[in-house]
């Protein structure tokens, strides 16, 4: 049978891994953040770029809410 500091040793082996881990998962995560962040202002020019063509145009304003999926 495993002595108790054996056993303790094997713990803080395991603690310490975990540790690491949650460490890199939370680097990934925000790396994710900040992507995310990157394509949302992007989409925001995007479509501020569409509503100018359209005003410059005498359109109306591109709403992706009004339009259709292809399938349809």
């Amino acid at each position: 049978m495993n002595h108790p500091e054996e056993r303790l040793t094997e713990l803080e082996i395991q603690l310490a891994l975990q540790n690491e881990l949650l460490d890199s998962l939370n680097g990934t995560v925000a790396k994710m953040q900040q992507t995310l962040d990157l394509q949302q202002a992007q989409l925001r020019w995007l479509y501020s770029r569409l509503n100018e063509s359209s005003r410059q145009h005498g359109d109306s304003p591109f709403d992706p809410a009004a339009e259709l999926p292809p399938h349809y």
